[in-house]
């Protein structure tokens, strides 16, 4: 947890701040922002990518939550005895009855602890929740180049998840902020009664506690801190591109600081309370089968549809805390999922920018979660848990350490901190603190880039459980992460081409400069340094003038300044009329 909260207090909440503070002020998505310097809008571009990724797995794990949500709908769990068609010899469960007994335990009495006990006397357990897994949801297969067929009811799910976030979206942000309000929230009412509930079960304290010991020998550890990163920048939703997008429905004057600080300390000790309730539920379970915690702690999907749905066997009425559970993940990935999606239409509308576009937004918001659907599909092959992992590991993960660190240097260093200091000050009243002019310039991109550095050189290949991914997979993987940083210099080649100098000094320093249009994007709000011109000189707003030009300006005017000081204290000592007449006679 250490790393988590470092993490979390040097670069989380500054570029939760930055990102809300940068949309808010141009009141634009993740590529009309980067008038700030049109030659970094390839960054928006890897925002957009990195958004599509996402967009497409992270349904896929929704729509699993919804099967899951379904098949809780009985009177037992289908995952709780070893007798199924689709079980293995191997088959051990924790929760035993008369005619349910794995051959295994035949000695054992239909006492419940007693049942569980006899587990450990197995050299390799496989519980009934991880072949209900295995077996029966995903029917895996044994390579990730073998897809197999379409599961069907998976893929139906997919259909039920992308129709009910189309839904909520098809409207805009009004029809997803009253969704919200309910997504945001009910999670934590589930929370609260699965902690009620874990922290009175046997076991439940050495859950905890292996939660809330820490790992010294792994803090030197490059994985650790990358994936803390990774939860960070995963939790908050930094360099998706969303925070600049919903920031940017804000009102110009709305104190995003304050904004940026609950949301990340919220965000924070949800992500620590919900720890707890995993935890004391792993506890009991590791109580039961009298063996250590870390045996069955796991992580990812093992954790959410293998590990944790086996837990809630061990408690009475199983299916309604099973229900409750993945009534809960859904919730929790469908607002992610909004997110998401409406980062990629507000981005694709505001570029194409046409009246019939605008007018017609729900037709993009249709074609995007058509699109997301249909490349969803090989997902949900026999194969699609290979891919899927493989693009959670590597279509967005260290791309958006990258993506962060190159828009602080953007926004810090070619616009200039000054510049965008003032920006601040003009919506919010006050400059942003100290600390957080620190960490734009220097702490975070520091942080992100020494992460970044010793995950590439500890890099281990990506393996599911036994199994490890064949080479062309790999390189699959490093394609679909690279692409979203690719675009990045792409679009600044590009850009400096087409920008007007003789020289390629004169095109550069042209393609960084900001856009006349950059600022707030109501007249109303564009005063000091975006003020219109007047008539004679332009006809468009204000831009904003270069380092050396204002620096001139300024020194015109003090000097100007104190020549009329000069002039008035002549004039008081009876000296103007010499100094500015030299007849005296005059």
């Amino acid at each position: 947890m250490l790393p988590y909260f470092i993490m979390l207090v040097f670069c989380g909440i500054p570029l939760f701040f930055l990102e809300l503070s940068f949309g808010q002020f141009a009141s634009q998505g993740c590529l009309g922002v980067w008038k700030i310097s049109p030659m970094f809008k390839g960054v928006g571009y890897g925002m957009m990518v990195v958004s599509t990724y996402i967009g497409i797995y992270y349904n896929v794990v929704i729509c699993i939550a919804f099967y899951y949500f379904f098949m809780s709908m009985t009177n037992l769990l289908p995952w709780t005895y070893c007798n199924n068609p689709w079980n293995t010899p191997d088959c051990s469960g924790v929760v035993s009855g008369s005619k349910h007994l794995n051959s295994t335990l035949a000695n054992a009495t239909t006492n419940l602890i007693a049942g569980v006990s006899e587990v450990v006397n197995r050299t390799k357990r496989t519980s009934p929740s991880e072949e209900y897994w295995k077996h029966y949801v995903l029917n895996i297969s044994d390579d990730i180049g073998n897809l197999g067929e379409v599961r069907l009811p998976i893929l139906g799910c997919l259909a039920v998840s992308w129709i009910v976030v189309f839904l909520c979206l098809f409207k805009g942000v009004k029809s997803s902020g009253k969704v919200v309000y309910f997504t945001a929230t009910f999670p934590y009412v589930v929370l609260t009664i699965l902690f009620i509930r874990g922290i009175t079960l046997d076991g439940a304290i050495n859950g905890i506690m292996y939660y809330l010991t820490p790992q010294w020998e792994k803090v030197l550890d490059a994985k650790v801190w990358g994936d803390a990163a990774s939860q960070i920048f995963y939790s908050l939703g930094c360099a998706w591109g969303g925070l600049i997008t919903m920031a940017s429905y804000n009102k110009f004057h709305n104190n995003c600081f304050r904004d940026s600080i609950i949301i990340s300390v919220t965000n924070c000790a949800t992500s620590v309370y919900a720890g707890f309730v995993i935890f004391s539920i792993l506890g009991f379970m590791a109580h039961n089968l009298n063996v250590p915690v870390s045996e069955v702690a796991d992580h990812g999907p093992g954790l959410a549809f293998v590990a944790y749905p086996e837990a809630l066997t061990l408690l009475p009425i199983s299916p309604l805390w099973s229900l409750l559970f993945f009534f809960m993940l859904i919730l929790l990935g469908l607002g992610t999922q909004f997110c998401l999606l409406e980062t990629l239409v507000t981005a694709i509308v505001d570029e194409i920018g046409t009246d019939w576009i605008i007018k017609h937004k729900t037709v993009v918001t249709l074609s995007v979660a058509i699109t997301g659907f249909l490349l969803g599909v090989p997902l949900t092959t026999q194969a699609g848990i290979y891919w899927l992992l493989l693009m959670d590991n590597y279509a967005a993960s260290f791309s958006l350490v990258i993506i962060s660190c190159i828009m602080c240097i953007c926004v810090m260093y070619v616009y200039g901190h000054r510049n965008y200091f003032k920006d601040v000050e003009m919506m919010l009243g006050f400059a942003p603190p100290i600390f957080f002019k620190v960490c734009w310039r220097f702490i975070s991109p520091v942080i992100i880039s020494f992460i970044l550095i010793f995950t590439v050189i500890q890099y281990k290949p990506i393996t599911y459980n036994d199994y490890v991914y064949p080479g062309w997979s790999l390189a699959i993987g490093f394609s679909m992460a690279l692409s979203s940083v690719v675009c990045i210099p792409i679009y600044a080649l590009y850009k400096i081409y087409r920008s007007p100098g003789s020289t390629f000094r004169e095109r550069l320093k042209n393609a960084c400069r900001a856009h006349p249009k950059w600022g707030p994007a109501l007249q109303e709000h564009r005063t000091g340094r975006y003020a219109p011109m007047a008539p004679e000189d332009t006809a468009e707003a204000r831009p904003l003038k270069e380092k050396e030009e204002l620096k001139e300006e300024l020194k015109e005017e003090e000097k100007e300044r104190k020549d009329e000081i000069s002039l008035t204290i002549q004039g008081s000592n009876g000296s103007t009329n010499t100094h500015n007449n030299p007849n005296p006679g005059v």
